[in-house]
């Protein structure tokens, strides 16, 4: 019956209005990738957010499907071990990410031992896609911030395949993969280490799409930096390169239109009004994000560079650590990572507005993400704030 249940929620939310029953998927994929029978496809709906489709004549009524969703099987909330804020000692490093450069030392470790590191990057068709690579010059892709949800393509399939052949991994994802993935393989591997991120909300590739569009002003898109630090890590502006060669600025992405939709929740997927996996629950080894209480921290020097924030979940993470060139591992205080990281704790709300929106969008594409945002924008240090006292009321109750 409960396999009738999953089926049924993803069938409508295909075709289907309602973002309640939306909330019942995170576009994770893990469905598609573990049926035995290859019956599920996604498929994108009106807001450019895929959802499985299930084929009813070939469908077996398994179970598996269920049995490998994040949102259907989530786990208890989890304290990490530790927090701490670090940051690595390359400069350079630091500043082609989005933080303090600790992935990056992660995944060199990683590929040093002999292993694989996957990641998010853009592909030729500029769509975020979920990729591996084996050199350490093939990491630059991976890094940097990126506000869109990526395609995970067959991503768990290969990550399986390379674990039972000895390899060491680490996947890198949002926590709702990391949950997926943990739920797909069914065991635990000694030779994976998972590390998501502070995640606010996955944004719609759909709009991403039409985003791009309008920045090229007809000529194409072929490289975006969301977080380009020439400005700095707290004043950071984003940064695109055209086909054409030029390349430009503009500051900062969260006071840009984009930027403006995601910190007000409009493009944001359905479930991540819901998200199934804050809180610790994705069980990720590790979680990253931005030291943004810096200013407490007195032994990392602000050079505006970047600063890393560590949350620490399992003693295999814990470990890894150590084997890291960073300038320092400051151990930090919880009340600072509620502060200034909520996202870690608390879901965004759902925009009163939102349906009305969607059906804007419907008629008048990216003129109404104009539209909305351009009036709605706060400042980029307004819209932090806000958005900082929403989720703190949120995590007090």
């Amino acid at each position: 019956m409960r396999i009738n249940n999953f089926r049924e929620v993803n069938s409508r939310s295909i075709g289907g209005d309602d973002v309640f029953l939306k909330m019942s998927c995170c576009g994770c994929s893990a469905c598609l990738q573990k049926c035995p029978k290859k019956c599920i496809e996604m498929h994108e709906d009106a807001e450019g957010f895929l959802y499985p489709e299930i084929n009813d004549d070939f469908c077996i009524d398994c179970g598996i499907c269920y049995n490998v969703c994040p949102v259907k099987n989530q786990k208890p909330n989890c304290k990490p071990l530790a927090f701490y804020a670090s940051q690595s000692k390359d400069e350079t490093l630091r500043l082609q990410s989005s933080s303090g450069g600790i992935f990056s030392l992660l995944a060199e470790y990683t590929i040093r031992k002999g292993g694989i590191v996957f990641g998010a990057r853009f592909n030729e068709k500029m769509e975020l896609v979920h990729e591996y690579t084996e050199t350490i010059n093939g990491l630059a892709p991976f890094r940097g911030s990126k506000y869109v949800q990526s395609k995970i393509g067959d991503s768990f399939k290969q990550v399986e395949y390379f674990l039972k052949q000895g390899r060491m991994v680490l996947f890198s994802g949002v926590p709702c993969q990391i949950a997926a993935l943990k739920l797909y393989l069914q065991k635990e591997y000694d030779n994976l280490l998972t590390v998501d991120v502070i995640c606010h909300g996955v944004p719609s590739p759909g709009v991403f799409r039409e985003y791009i569009k309008y920045l090229g002003k007809g000529n194409k898109i072929i490289n975006i930096n969301f977080r380009d630090k020439h400005t700095g890590w707290t004043g950071y502006s984003t940064s695109y390169t055209l086909s054409n060669g030029k390349h430009k600025h503009f500051r900062t992405f969260f006071d840009y239109f984009l930027g403006a939709g995601l910190r007000l929740h409009y493009f944001l997927r359905p479930s991540c009004f819901r998200c199934p996996a804050k809180s610790g629950k994705s069980g990720s080894d590790l979680t990253l994000g931005d030291l943004w209480h810096i200013k407490y921290v007195p032994e990392i020097h602000n050079d505006d560079k970047g600063a890393s924030l560590l949350a620490v979940h399992t003693l295999k993470g814990k470990d890894i650590l150590r084997f890291l060139d960073v300038n320092v591992m400051i151990p930090q205080n919880e009340d600072n990572v509620r502060m200034y990281n909520a996202s870690f704790y608390v879901s965004p709300d759902i925009p009163k507005d939102r349906e009305l929106f969607w059906q804007e969008y419907a008629l008048y594409g990216f003129m109404a993400v104009k539209q909305y945002c351009k009036k709605l924008r706060p400042t980029r240090l307004q819209n932090r704030w806000i958005v900082c006292k929403i989720e703190l009321k949120k995590i007090s109750h």
